[in-house]
Protein backbone atom coordinates (compact mmCIF):
# COMPACT_ATOMS: atom_id res chain seq x y z
CA UNK A 1 0.00 0.00 0.00
CA UNK A 2 1.42 3.52 -0.50
CA UNK A 3 2.05 5.80 1.91
CA UNK A 4 1.68 9.46 1.29
CA UNK A 5 3.52 11.90 3.68
CA UNK A 6 1.80 15.39 4.89
CA UNK A 7 1.78 17.95 7.55
CA UNK A 8 -0.85 17.00 10.24
CA UNK A 9 -3.62 19.92 9.39
CA UNK A 10 -5.05 22.14 12.51
CA UNK A 11 -8.38 19.98 12.59
CA UNK A 12 -7.25 16.73 12.77
CA UNK A 13 -6.91 16.76 16.78
CA UNK A 14 -8.81 13.61 16.98
CA UNK A 15 -6.28 11.66 14.64
CA UNK A 16 -3.19 13.16 16.41
CA UNK A 17 -4.04 12.23 19.74
CA UNK A 18 -5.34 8.62 19.00
CA UNK A 19 -1.73 8.13 17.12
CA UNK A 20 -0.11 9.57 20.55
CA UNK A 21 -1.98 7.16 22.76
CA UNK A 22 -1.35 3.95 20.34
CA UNK A 23 2.64 5.10 20.51
CA UNK A 24 2.23 5.47 24.69
CA UNK A 25 0.77 1.74 24.47
CA UNK A 26 4.06 1.01 22.63
CA UNK A 27 6.19 -1.98 24.28
CA UNK A 28 8.75 0.45 23.52
CA UNK A 29 7.13 3.61 24.79
CA UNK A 30 9.02 3.38 28.78
CA UNK A 31 12.75 4.23 26.86
CA UNK A 32 11.37 5.72 23.78
CA UNK A 33 8.76 8.86 25.10
CA UNK A 34 8.73 10.94 28.14
CA UNK A 35 5.06 11.43 28.56
CA UNK A 36 3.18 8.05 29.94
CA UNK A 37 -0.18 7.02 28.49
CA UNK A 38 -2.08 8.11 31.47
CA UNK A 39 -0.87 11.38 31.76
CA UNK A 40 -1.34 11.66 27.59
CA UNK A 41 -5.10 10.19 28.24
CA UNK A 42 -5.71 12.62 31.53
CA UNK A 43 -5.20 15.73 28.59
CA UNK A 44 -8.21 17.45 27.87
CA UNK A 45 -9.68 17.92 24.26
CA UNK A 46 -8.07 21.29 24.25
CA UNK A 47 -5.06 20.21 24.70
CA UNK A 48 -5.03 18.13 21.46
CA UNK A 49 -6.41 20.76 19.60
CA UNK A 50 -4.02 23.42 20.68
CA UNK A 51 -0.81 20.58 20.21
CA UNK A 52 -2.48 19.80 16.12
CA UNK A 53 -3.17 23.72 15.83
CA UNK A 54 0.18 24.48 16.54
CA UNK A 55 1.93 21.53 15.09
CA UNK A 56 0.02 22.09 11.42
CA UNK A 57 1.54 26.32 11.23
CA UNK A 58 4.21 28.41 11.19
CA UNK A 59 7.97 27.70 11.50
CA UNK A 60 8.67 27.06 15.27
CA UNK A 61 7.03 23.16 15.21
CA UNK A 62 5.68 20.75 12.64
CA UNK A 63 3.79 17.68 13.00
CA UNK A 64 3.94 15.03 10.07
CA UNK A 65 2.59 12.20 9.53
CA UNK A 66 2.55 8.67 6.95
CA UNK A 67 -1.21 8.48 5.42
CA UNK A 68 -1.85 5.22 4.00
CA UNK A 69 -4.08 5.15 0.82
CA UNK A 70 -7.52 3.91 3.23
CA UNK A 71 -6.49 6.67 5.12
CA UNK A 72 -5.00 5.25 8.26
CA UNK A 73 -1.89 6.41 9.88
CA UNK A 74 0.77 4.99 9.66
CA UNK A 75 3.40 6.93 11.43
CA UNK A 76 4.30 10.29 12.81
CA UNK A 77 6.81 12.41 14.01
CA UNK A 78 7.07 16.13 15.49
CA UNK A 79 10.26 18.68 14.35
CA UNK A 80 11.25 21.15 16.77
CA UNK A 81 13.45 23.76 15.87
CA UNK A 82 15.95 24.84 18.06
CA UNK A 83 17.24 28.62 18.03
CA UNK A 84 20.84 29.14 19.05
CA UNK A 85 21.03 30.32 22.44
CA UNK A 86 17.84 29.28 23.54
CA UNK A 87 16.72 26.69 25.55
CA UNK A 88 16.54 23.13 24.21
CA UNK A 89 13.61 20.81 25.49
CA UNK A 90 16.32 18.96 27.79
CA UNK A 91 16.58 22.97 29.11
CA UNK A 92 20.63 23.29 28.23
CA UNK A 93 21.65 26.17 26.11
CA UNK A 94 20.96 25.27 22.42
CA UNK A 95 24.94 26.07 21.23
CA UNK A 96 23.82 26.07 17.25
CA UNK A 97 20.63 26.85 15.60
CA UNK A 98 18.80 23.44 14.14
CA UNK A 99 16.02 21.02 14.37
CA UNK A 100 15.13 18.13 16.45
CA UNK A 101 12.82 15.06 15.40
CA UNK A 102 10.51 13.97 18.68
CA UNK A 103 7.65 11.67 18.89
CA UNK A 104 8.80 9.28 16.16
CA UNK A 105 6.36 6.98 16.15
CA UNK A 106 5.21 3.27 13.23
CA UNK A 107 2.86 1.42 14.30
CA UNK A 108 4.50 -2.03 14.19
CA UNK A 109 1.90 -3.55 11.07
CA UNK A 110 4.12 -0.57 9.19
CA UNK A 111 7.51 -0.94 10.17
CA UNK A 112 10.35 -2.30 8.33
CA UNK A 113 8.71 -1.04 5.62
CA UNK A 114 10.22 2.78 4.23
CA UNK A 115 7.14 4.75 6.67
CA UNK A 116 10.39 5.96 9.01
CA UNK A 117 12.69 7.11 6.19
CA UNK A 118 9.75 8.85 4.19
CA UNK A 119 8.72 10.52 7.32
CA UNK A 120 12.41 11.61 8.50
CA UNK A 121 13.08 13.01 4.78
CA UNK A 122 10.09 15.01 4.97
CA UNK A 123 10.42 16.45 8.36
CA UNK A 124 14.08 17.25 7.40
CA UNK A 125 12.67 18.54 4.34
CA UNK A 126 10.79 21.37 5.99
CA UNK A 127 13.84 21.78 8.72
CA UNK A 128 16.16 22.60 6.22
CA UNK A 129 13.53 25.15 4.73
CA UNK A 130 13.48 26.88 7.67
CA UNK A 131 16.17 29.81 8.43
CA UNK A 132 18.92 29.13 11.07
CA UNK A 133 18.61 25.18 10.71
CA UNK A 134 22.29 24.28 10.74
CA UNK A 135 21.65 20.64 11.84
CA UNK A 136 18.94 18.29 12.33
CA UNK A 137 19.09 15.90 15.15
CA UNK A 138 17.36 13.54 17.20
CA UNK A 139 17.87 11.82 20.68
CA UNK A 140 17.46 7.96 21.24
CA UNK A 141 17.13 6.11 24.60
CA UNK A 142 20.80 4.21 25.25
CA UNK A 143 18.88 1.27 25.75
CA UNK A 144 16.10 1.62 22.37
CA UNK A 145 19.26 -0.19 19.68
CA UNK A 146 15.62 -0.66 17.62
CA UNK A 147 15.48 2.65 17.29
CA UNK A 148 18.84 3.77 16.83
CA UNK A 149 19.83 0.86 14.20
CA UNK A 150 16.49 2.52 12.61
CA UNK A 151 17.66 6.34 12.47
CA UNK A 152 21.46 4.95 11.38
CA UNK A 153 19.57 3.66 8.25
CA UNK A 154 18.06 6.82 7.77
CA UNK A 155 21.54 8.45 7.57
CA UNK A 156 21.87 9.66 11.51
CA UNK A 157 25.30 8.90 13.63
CA UNK A 158 26.26 9.14 16.97
CA UNK A 159 27.39 12.25 18.10
CA UNK A 160 29.29 10.91 21.56
CA UNK A 161 26.99 13.40 23.26
CA UNK A 162 24.81 12.39 25.59
CA UNK A 163 21.84 13.68 28.36
CA UNK A 164 20.21 12.19 31.01
CA UNK A 165 16.91 11.07 30.81
CA UNK A 166 14.37 12.91 32.51
CA UNK A 167 12.02 11.03 35.30
CA UNK A 168 8.93 11.69 36.52
CA UNK A 169 8.72 15.54 37.75
CA UNK A 170 11.88 16.22 35.95
CA UNK A 171 14.48 14.53 37.67
CA UNK A 172 16.79 12.65 35.91
CA UNK A 173 16.85 8.97 35.86
CA UNK A 174 19.89 7.63 37.63
CA UNK A 175 22.57 6.62 35.17
CA UNK A 176 19.92 5.92 31.99
CA UNK A 177 21.19 8.38 29.33
CA UNK A 178 19.76 9.76 25.62
CA UNK A 179 22.30 9.80 22.58
CA UNK A 180 22.18 12.65 20.34
CA UNK A 181 22.50 11.86 16.76
CA UNK A 182 22.49 13.78 13.65
CA UNK A 183 22.33 13.75 9.94
CA UNK A 184 24.05 15.26 7.00
CA UNK A 185 22.23 17.89 5.05
CA UNK A 186 19.81 15.94 2.75
CA UNK A 187 22.26 15.17 -0.41
CA UNK A 188 25.37 15.48 2.15
CA UNK A 189 27.35 11.84 2.66
CA UNK A 190 26.07 10.13 6.18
Amino acid sequence: MEIRVRAVRGDEWKQVKELRLAALRDPAAPVAFVETYEQALAQPDSFWQDRTTGASAGTAVRQFVAEAGDGVWAGTLVVLVEKAGEASVFGDEVSQGGAQLVAVYVRPEWRGRGVLGELIDAGSRWAWSVDGVERVRLFVHEENGRARAAYEKCGFSLTGVSVPVAGDGDEPVPGARELEMVAGRQGDAG
